[in-house]
């Protein structure tokens, strides 16, 4: 039986706030994950993070969950946070390498979830941008990205419900939204499992 460790930091939809179900998009794809190895999933949120703050908290407190004898994944759950701290994307894009090289060189196995769009136009304009500059950092270290932005940008389902929400939050459907990506870019093959037929 493998033994794996998943911690997961990110901002207020790691928790699933706004979903009647509670469930989120985390819990989503933990109930689709496979059973029968001993995975422990970490989940750690923090509302309003910027990429300074998650390069600060991965050291203390994801990095010390891992250990020498588990299989270590972490998954980055990214956030447009940066764009409210006035951070330039040459700066989240430093701060975002940092980290996965932090990772790497610490044997963790990394899963990168892009930032969500807000149905704010111009604001997603710089979600847009920043979200390609996370996608560009990730994909150069041969990782596994998730863009959540365009293909959520037009849906009609996501965008019904972040409009309704005070603070630009997903319901139900968009949760859903969120874990089928993760579930089809790859989730599976990261933790070196089969996808369950449904």
């Amino acid at each position: 039986m493998r033994n794996l460790r998943v911690v997961v930091l990110g901002d207020e939809l790691l928790t699933g706030a706004g979903d009647p179900k509670g469930l989120g998009w985390l819990g989503r794809v933990q109930a689709r994950t496979p059973a029968g190895d001993d995975v422990a999933v970490f989940p750690l949120a923090k509302i309003g993070e910027s990429t300074a703050q998650l390069l600060e908290r991965w050291q203390t407190e994801a990095l010390p969950r891992f250990s020498k004898d588990t299989e270590n994944y972490l998954v980055l759950a990214l956030s447009s946070q940066d764009i409210l701290a006035q951070t330039t994307i040459s700066r989240s894009r430093l701060n975002l390498a940092s980290l996965l090289d932090d990772a790497i060189r610490e044997g963790v196995q990394v899963f990168v979830v892009g930032p969500t769009p807000t149905g704010v136009k111009e604001y997603d304009s710089e979600v847009e941008e920043l979200s390609a500059g996370f996608a560009d950092v990730v994909k150069r270290r041969q990782l596994k990205y998730v863009d959540c932005f365009n293909p959520l940008k037009e849906h009609e389902g996501w965008l019904a419900e972040v409009s309704q929400h005070p603070r630009r939050l997903p319901g139900q459907v968009g949760y859903g939204l969120i874990a089928w990506l993760v579930l089809n870019r790859g989730w599976f093959e990261w933790l070196g499992m089969t996808e369950p037929q449904s």
